[in-house]
């Protein structure tokens, strides 16, 4: 007993459940997750999107910035001054939509692309520091610079090594000769100037090795002009006393900045001849080659400082005076995103509280309606508030509940005429036995005949009772045959004429639709003599002496129909909806005399609907009643019949 009670059924209406295992707690997490997940794909999303934008314009503003630097590099190393770089920064500005600005190492004013009468002050920083002999190589990836050596000397800045137009002229009339000459050859070759004038031929394919099987001559090309042997020589005494400044012995440059070195001193101090096979610096660079390469680079700093203009600091901005933009996750930043983050997640989880509460209200008024149903309370309807899922849930709850109220109140009403039924036959067989055992009456014929009479009318209400069960259970057999209507009219006539006789009822068959009556039929036989003999019955009881009660079939459509006409009183139209509901009589006295056991018309009706068919009843007070059955000629459907057994045999 303990156990069973520690087993409790659903929460009762008070007793409400955990937040987790509520409808509500699961909506709001699921909208919490929802939202999350939203807000992290919608930031993700957005940072990226908008650091792929960044970097796309980042990488954009770099290389526009590497060809304005390029472009004033190339104006520095052409020029000894600053001189008429306004117009070239101004072209520039006007290019790529920046602001340039140009200032000495001081910060003092070169040019600026500004128009305004009070631009926006400079950066703190300078993007690039314009020096043609130390050129950035990540803006000009071409400088020039001598192996080993870590200074950067934009091509350009050539000096003294500039070649007049005399001598460009002449060398390029023995470039166009070597070009004709290659070309005898099948050789394509292309004429290129070098940015001191100086063209150098260039093979179609790079294959130099092919020119020496040719009698085209190269050296005219080779061979320094006078403008370049005075500079050359002049680079080679600045680059050999940086050299002897350090003890180190001189070098012979040549014109593409190689050298070879002298031979070291020999024991009495003479320096030695120069070999055929000059000792020229190999390519893993020892600490002599470094020691000359260094000489070398600041050599050429001195010779082309005074060719070239002075260093500059370069200032690339928007117009508006900004710096490239860039993607800045501060923490200021981060707490916005995370301020904006929580709004969305809060506005979320309001707007589902709202609805889930909307949404669990209703449920909660379901709830306790059943929980008071269940326990045996009468529970006024629930509210339906609007035409939505929730709403027709509980308006097919209220018709539930009214159709549960019907069905109790039938119930009771059944169980209080089962005892009525019952008891007034057992009254009788008591009170008889009773008056026998106390001498008042004798155990006579007629005595055990009254009896009988009262144990029969007991037997009769319990097997219509079982009859009823069965069919609501779903659990009454049909046994189906081909039947002919009119044969079984007859039968039931016959059984009831005697009866018949009695109450001074005619009971007839009518003949007038015989050819329709003759047609089989799919149906129990058993069954449908006991419907047709409920019919039969209750018409003989209700016919007044001297009336007449006619049996008569025929086909409608698909339908047979069996009609009991009889010329009695008839039933009034408020009750007439009522003839087939249980231990309902006419007459409301009760009387089992007229009034039967109440079930007959009951079992007529769930026989008929077992078998797929109807039962109805028409009537006109004073003049008699019709009551028909309707029963599909075919048998009935499979769904229907789930309990029925074919046997195609006629009786």
């Amino acid at each position: 007993m303990a156990e069973g009670r520690r087993r409790q059924g659903p929460p009762r209406e008070g007793r409400r459940l955990p937040l987790r295992k509520s409808l509500l707690g699961r909506l709001l997490a699921v909208s919490a997750l929802v939202a999350a997940c939203s807000v992290a794909a919608t930031a993700w999303l957005a940072v990226q999107t908008t650091s792929g934008a960044i970097k796309q314009e980042q990488g954009q503003n770099l290389t526009d910035d590497a060809r304005i630097y390029h472009t004033l590099l190339g104006h520095a190393a052409t020029r000894p001054q600053w001189d008429g770089v306004e117009k070239t920064v101004a072209d520039l500005a006007r290019q790529y939509g920046r602001r340039i600005t140009l200032t000495t190492q001081r910060r003092e004013p070169i040019a600026d692309s500004a128009t305004q009468k009070s631009p926006p002050a400079l950066p703190a920083k300078a993007s690039a520091v314009v020096d043609p002999l130390s050129a950035d190589t990540a803006l000009t990836p071409g400088a020039q610079q001598v192996e080993g050596d870590t200074d950067r000397i934009d091509p350009r800045a050539v000096g003294p090594f500039r070649l007049p137009s005399a001598e460009r002229t002449q060398l390029r009339t023995s470039a166009d000769r070597t070009v004709d000459c290659l070309r005898q050859y099948g050789l394509a070759a292309d004429i290129l100037d070098s940015p001191g004038g100086r063209p150098r031929i260039q093979v179609v394919g790079n294959d130099i090795d092919r020119i020496e099987g040719t009698r085209c001559s190269l050296d005219a090309l080779d061979r320094p002009t006078a403008t370049e042997t005075k500079a050359l020589t002049a680079l080679n005494q600045l680059a050999d006393a940086c050299l002897k400044r350090q003890g180190k012995a001189g070098v012979r440059l040549s014109l593409d900045l190689s050298w070879t070195r002298y031979p070291a001193p020999d024991s009495s101090g003479e320096p030695r001849p120069i070999p055929a096979a000059p000792i020229v610096r190999g390519p893993a660079g020892s600490a002599e080659d470094r020691a000359v390469a260094s000489c070398v680079g600041t050599a050429r700093r001195e010779q082309l400082g005074s060719y070239v203009s002075s260093p500059a600091l370069l200032f690339i901005a928007d117009p508006d005076g900004t710096t490239v933009p860039g993607f800045d996750l501060s923490p200021g930043n981060t707490a916005r995103i995370a301020g904006v983050a929580a709004l969305v997640l809060a506005l979320t989880v309001g707007a589902s509280v709202l609805a889930a509460t909307r949404l669990v209200r209703p449920l909660h008024a379901l709830t306790g309606a059943a929980q008071r149903m269940k326990d045996g309370e009468t529970s006024a309807p629930v509210p339906v508030t609007a035409d939505n899922e929730i709403g027709r849930l509980a308006a097919a709850f209220n018709d539930m509940s009214a159709h549960r109220a019907r069905l109790e109140v039938q119930r009771r009403a059944m169980v209080s005429d089962v005892a009525h039924e019952l008891r007034t036959p057992l009254s009788n067989i008591r009170g008889w036995l009773e008056a026998a055992q106390d001498g008042l009456a004798d155990p006579d014929p007629a005595f055990v005949s009254s009896l009988l009479e009262e144990a029969v009318q007991l037997q009769h209400i319990i097997d219509d009772l079982q009859d009823l069960a069965e069919a609501d259970a779903g659990a009454l057999r049909l046994h189906l045959e081909a039947v002919r209507i009119d044969e079984l009219l007859a039968q039931v006539a016959a059984a009831h004429q005697a009866g018949a006789d009695t109450a001074g009822v005619t009971l007839k068959v009518s003949a007038a639709d015989a050819p329709a009556a003759a047609v089989d039929l799919i149906a129990d036989p058993v069954r449908l003599r006991q419907a047709v003999g409920n019919l039969v019955s209750n018409a003989v009881r209700h016919t007044p002496q001297g009336g007449t009660v006619t049996l008569r079939a025929y086909a409608d459509g698909d339908l047979a129909v069996v009609e009991v006409a009889d010329t009695g009183s008839g039933i009034p139209a408020d009750d007439l909806p009522h003839v087939f509901d249980r231990f309902w009589r006419a007459e409301k006295s009760r009387s089992r005399r007229t009034g039967g056991s109440g079930l007959g018309l009951s079992i007529v009706r769930k026989l008929a609907e077992t078998h797929g068919g109807s039962a109805d009843a028409a009537s006109t007070a004073g003049e008699g009643s019709v009551f028909a059955l309707r029963i599909p000629a075919a048998g009935p459907e499979p769904g229907a019949a789930m309990n029925a057994d074919t046997k195609p045999t006629a009786i």
